[in-house]
C-alpha cells in the first residue's frame, strides 16, 4: 500500500462503520476505532477516537512526516468534529516511543474525557504506561455487563483504570471490587468513579496482585516463590454474582506468572470458585490470536468441571463492528459463562 491509497481506505472504513457510529452516538458514546489497519489495508496502523482526541498508533514501522501529514489531512477532511491529533509509535517489546511531531507536547500530555454509554472516562494520549487508559475493543463486554449488573456484586480482576467497574456501578451493581497491582492505574480508576458520581460505599479499589486476592476469595491456598515470605492483603472466602477476568497476555510477579497461552486454568479456576453457583457469571477474555475460540472454550469447560462448578451455559461475545476481523477469528475472545 502507498500513502496515496490511504484516503480511499479510510473512506471505506468510515463508510463500513456508519450504522455503528449512529448507534453509538445515540447511546452517548464517542469512543471507538476509526481505522483497524490489519483488516482494512494498512497492517500495524490503528486510528482511534476518544472524544476530542484522535490517537494514531503504529506497531511495526513508524510513520514518516509525509505519511503523518497525509493521514491528518484525510482525517480532517472526513471527520465532522474538531479534534486534537496525537501520533504514538509503539515499539515491539512492550515499550512506547513518542516521536516528536508538529503537535505541541502540552496537548499530547493533557487529560481529556471520552464517553461510553453516557459514562465519562479520563483519557490521556501519552502517559508512563503502554496502553491508553480506556480499552475500546472491550466495549462489547461492557455492553453485556450493563445488561446483567443491576443489584449484583461484581469482582473486577486486572481492573486497570476500572472502566469495567465504573460501567457495572453505573448499571446499578450493588457492590464492585476492582483489583490491580498498580496504584497509578487505580488512582485513574478512582477519578473515573468520582467523575461519574459513583459512591465510595459501593466502589472499592484494591491495590494487590490479583493471584492472592482471587485465590483467597476462592478458598484456595496462595502460592509464591518458596524462597520468599510474601506479604499480601488478607481476605475471607466469598462469592460474587459476577466475576470479570480480563488478564494480560503475559506478566510475571512474586505470586506466579500470568500466562494465558499455557496456563489459563490457574486463573479461571479461582475466578469460577469466587463466583456464586446457580446463576453466577464469569465474563472472561483471551487476547492471543494463536489460541482459537474452540480450544479456549474447551479449556474453560474442562477447568470448571474439574473445579466442581460446571458451566451451565456459555455465550460468546464478539467485538463490535469497529474491530473487523479479516478471517472471522478476532484476537480478542470474550465469553460469558453461567456457573
Amino acid at each position: 500500500m502507498t500513502i496515496r491509497e490511504f484516503g480511499s481506505l479510510l473512506e471505506r472504513a468510515l463508510s463500513d462503520r456508519k450504522d455503528l457510529f449512529e448507534k453509538l452516538h445515540s447511546e452517548q458514546t464517542n469512543a471507538y476505532r476509526l481505522f483497524h489497519g490489519i483488516s482494512e489495508g494498512w497492517e500495524g496502523l490503528t486510528i482511534d477516537r476518544y472524544g476530542s482526541l484522535v490517537l494514531v498508533q503504529t506497531f511495526r514501522e513508524p510513520l514518516c512526516s509525509e505519511e503523518l501529514s497525509t493521514i491528518e489531512k484525510e482525517l480532517r477532511s472526513r471527520l465532522s468534529w474538531s479534534f486534537v491529533l496525537v501520533y504514538n509509535h509503539r515499539a515491539k517489546k512492550a515499550t512506547q516511543s513518542f516521536d516528536e511531531w508538529f503537535l505541541p507536547e502540552s496537548e499530547s500530555l493533557s487529560e481529556m474525557q471520552c464517553q461510553e454509554f453516557g459514562n465519562n472516562y479520563l483519557i490521556r494520549a501519552r502517559h508512563p504506561g503502554i496502553d491508553p487508559w480506556f480499552f475500546l475493543d472491550f466495549r462489547a463486554g461492557r455492553r453485556f455487563l450493563r445488561e446483567i449488573a443491576q443489584d449484583r456484586s461484581v469482582l473486577n480482576l486486572f481492573s486497570y483504570t476500572c472502566s469495567v467497574g465504573v460501567c457495572a456501578a453505573k448499571a446499578g451493581a450493588k457492590e464492585v471490587w476492582n483489583v490491580d497491582f498498580s496504584s497509578s492505574n487505580l488512582e485513574v480508576g478512582k477519578r473515573n468513579a468520582a467523575l461519574n458520581q459513583i459512591s465510595e460505599d459501593c466502589f472499592r479499589t484494591i491495590q494487590e496482585d490479583c493471584f492472592p486476592v482471587m485465590r483467597q476469595l476462592a478458598g484456595l491456598p496462595v502460592g509464591g516463590r518458596p524462597s520468599q515470605k510474601l506479604k499480601y492483603k488478607k481476605f475471607d472466602p466469598r462469592e460474587f454474582d459476577i466475576v470479570v477476568l480480563d488478564p494480560p497476555t503475559w506478566s510475571k510477579g512474586p505470586f506466579g506468572a500470568v500466562d494465558i497461552e499455557n496456563d489459563y486454568p490457574s486463573l479461571f479456576k479461582a475466578a469460577v470458585l469466587a463466583t456464586k453457583p446457580a446463576g453466577g457469571v464469569v465474563i472472561a477474555t483471551h487476547h492471543l490470536a494463536s489460541v482459537g475460540m474452540e480450544t479456549w472454550v474447551d479449556i474453560l469447560k474442562r477447568c470448571a468441571a474439574k473445579a466442581g462448578r460446571p458451566i451451565r451455559s456459555l455465550q460468546t461475545i464478539a467485538p463490535e463492528a469497529d474491530f473487523p476481523s479479516f478471517d472471522g477469528r478476532p484476537p480478542l475472545k470474550i465469553v460469558a459463562c453461567e456457573i
